[in-house]
C-alpha cells in the first residue's frame, strides 16, 4: 500500500508544486505515493462559499469555522476506518522534527490541513483530534507551504524513492547531530583542499573524522539537539 497525502486547503492549485519534479515527481508518477487536495469551500453551506467568521470575543482577522472544517475533514477520512493521522499545520503546533517525518514516512500517509486567516476554532482541532505541526518559530501566509515541506521530507524516505536508501540514514538529525561537511572535485579549490583524511582510504578514520565533525558543528550551531 502505498503512502497516501490528502491536503484540505482553499488553495489546491498550490498543489503538488515542487512535489512534481525530481525525486517526488518521480515517485508521485510511479504510484509509490499519491496526493490529493479537497477543497475546504465546496463544504460551506451558503452561496457565497464562506469558510471563516469573525473570532468570538472579537479581535482582528477572521477565524476558519469548525462545522465546515469538521465536514470536509470526514469526507477526507471517507466516514471512519481511515487510520492516516490528521495534521494541521500550525506554528503553534509541535516543532517538525526528523524522527516525526521518519514516522510519518513509515505509515500509510496523512490527511494534512491548511490553515488560513487568524487560525482555526479550537473546537475542530479537539473534536477531530487534529496533531498541530510547526515548522519553526516565523509565520506564513498559511499552511499550504508547510504541508509541501513535510510532504518533501516524508516522501524522500519513501522506498525506492530514492536511488542509495543510505543517503536518508547518513543526514542531519538521523543520528541526534548535524551531518559532517561534504567535499568532492576539484581535489583543490582556490587554495582549499579536500581534508587528506578524506583521501587516505582508511574507512575507520575517515568515519572517525566525519563522527568528531559532526558533534564540534552540532556544538557550534545547535547544542540544544546534543541535550
Amino acid at each position: 500500500m502505498s503512502f497516501r497525502a490528502t491536503v484540505l486547503t482553499l488553495y489546491p492549485e498550490m498543489f503538488p508544486g515542487h512535489l512534481a519534479v525530481s525525486l517526488a515527481g518521480r515517485a508521485l508518477r510511479a504510484g509509490l505515493w499519491s496526493l490529493d487536495t479537497v477543497q475546504i469551500r465546496d463544504f460551506a453551506t451558503d452561496r457565497h462559499r464562506t469558510v471563516d467568521d469573525t473570532p468570538a470575543g472579537g479581535g482582528a482577522g477572521m477565524v476558519m469555522r469548525a462545522d465546515i472544517l469538521a465536514a470536509a475533514i470526514d469526507h477526507a477520512a471517507g466516514g471512519g476506518g481511515d487510520e492516516r493521522p490528521k495534521l494541521l499545520m500550525s506554528p503553534r503546533g509541535h516543532r517538525l522534527t526528523q524522527e516525526r517525518v521518519r514516522r510519518l514516512a513509515d505509515g500509510p500517509g496523512a490527511i494534512i490541513v491548511c490553515g488560513r486567516f487568524e487560525g482555526v476554532d479550537q473546537r475542530v482541532i479537539e473534536a477531530r483530534n487534529l496533531e498541530e505541526v510547526s515548522l519553526g518559530d516565523y509565520i506564513l501566509s498559511g499552511g499550504e507551504p508547510a504541508a509541501l515541506v513535510l510532504l518533501d521530507a516524508a516522501v524522500r524516505l519513501l522506498p525506492g524513492v530514492m536511488g542509495n536508501h543510505a543517503s536518508g540514514e547518513d543526514e542531519s538529525f538521523e543520528g541526534g547531530l548535524l551531518e559532517y561537511p561534504h567535499y568532492t572535485r576539484p581535489q583543490r579549490f582556490e587554495d582549499r583542499p579536500i581534508p587528506e583524511v578524506l583521501l587516505s582510504g582508511d574507512h575507520a578514520k575517515i568515519a572517525a573524522w566525519r563522527r568528531e565533525e559532526a558533534l564540534r558543528l552540532t556544538h557550534e550551531r545547535r547544542p540544544d539537539l546534543l541535550g
